[in-house]
């Protein structure tokens, strides 16, 4: 069981009493945008605790690209090499490179940490990785088959990701400071979107009809439906994406163009990420899946509307409701096969198919036209 606490002040869990001297803090989160986005809170406390320390993120490579040149609690950022189960590229592997990627991410990282801070999963795989560095001290969740750390919380895999990290930075002695995930919108963002969405009529509806889990994709003719409305009532829609998603966003431009009048619906697949936080900056409500896009509406300051499963919800829902809509599905069983989808114990069943189609189109319209300025 977690140690024994007994610190007084509470924050989302107990605040234990802080590290000193703390020269050099390290923290762990692979994964991807929204799994950096989730975290951002835990970084603000940290920062605002560890005031004087050079805080390091070890993360995922893209993530680095969102953080650089953006004011905000991270130092430097120290792309994560390929590790099992903490960072693991698509792509066939290579382990002449993969062990080249290692020796000079640890140069990279340098001395080792006084504090590690490990905020990725349950630790079976982050808790060694984080513990290979050499920290002083660690703190982070960990399930009953994990490496120890010096102070720790059991991992159950409901809870929402911010309140987790929150909660395992208190282990620390950081208090929260805020806990809404925020990113800094710059001159630069705005300027890289322009060009992007030169000549679309205002208001601008934001679409995000991506996921990388296929079961969290809400059905492409309901986006289309969707954007196709508010086209019709003056609005510029964008349909956003990955080049990987190309397939999608142009189902849903086609549907929606044949419906929408000319040019009001634009596709966008190839923004830079300062690009697409100024898209994001500049539309009037997004309406997305559960995914990376639409966590970061939400921290550049654009109302969303957001599709979930009601398990995902849970973990990566929005905290409030004055701005951010969540339309929860409600399916326990896979609509192929009826196999469980809510314990973690049962495995996962091969179907692909939507598990969040029972949320409609009424549903998602009355809630952009409700956020639409």
């Amino acid at each position: 069981m977690a140690a024994r606490v007994t610190a007084h002040q509470r924050g989302i869990g107990p605040i234990e009493p802080a590290w000193s001297p703390v020269r050099r803090l390290a923290v762990l989160r692979g994964g991807g945008l929204g799994d950096l986005l989730f975290v951002m809170p835990a970084l603000e406390a940290l920062r605002a605790r560890y005031a004087e320390a050079e805080i390091v993120l070890l993360g995922a490579p893209g993530n680095s690209r969102l953080l650089a040149d953006r004011p905000g609690p991270v130092d430097r950022v120290v792309p994560l090499p390929p590790a099992k189960g903490v960072h693991e590229p698509r792509g066939p592997r290579d382990e002449g490179v993969e062990e080249a990627a290692r020796r000079e991410f640890v140069g990279r990282v340098g001395e080792p940490p006084d504090l590690g801070v490990q905020l990725h999963g349950g630790g079976r795989w982050s808790n060694p990785f984080l513990l290979a560095l050499g920290p002083k001290w660690t703190v982070g969740a960990r399930t009953e088959d994990s490496a120890l750390l010096s102070r720790w919380l059991p991992y159950r895999y409901y809870q929402n990701e911010v309140m987790r990290a929150l909660e395992i930075v208190g282990l620390a002695g950081a208090p929260p400071v805020t806990v809404v995930p925020r990113i800094a919108v710059t001159e630069r963002d705005l300027a890289a979107a322009e060009p992007a969405l030169a000549g679309l009529p205002r208001p601008l509806v934001a679409l995000h009809p991506g996921a990388t889990d296929p079961r969290r994709r809400w059905p492409a003719e309901r986006f289309a439906e969707v954007a196709a409305t508010f086209a019709g009532r003056g609005a510029g829609v964008v349909v956003l994406g990955t080049p990987d998603e190309q397939q999608v966003v142009a189902e849903v431009t086609s549907l929606a163009l044949a419906r929408a009048p000319e040019g009001s619906v634009r596709p966008l697949t190839d923004l830079s990420l300062p690009g697409l936080c100024g898209v994001l900056a500049r539309a009037g409500v997004l309406l997305a899946n559960d995914s990376g896009p639409r966590h970061l509406a939400e921290a550049v300051g654009t109302p969303t509307v957001g599709v979930f499963w009601m398990g995902n919800a849970i973990n990566a829902g929005s905290l409030g409701r004055y701005h951010h809509r969540v339309l929860m599905s409600w399916t326990a069983a896979c609509p192929v096969c009826g196999v469980d989808c809510v314990h973690e114990e049962v495995p996962r069943c091969p179907h692909d198919v939507s598990f969040v189609a029972d949320v409609t189109v009424e549903q998602a319209a009355r809630e952009v036209g409700d956020l639409l300025p």
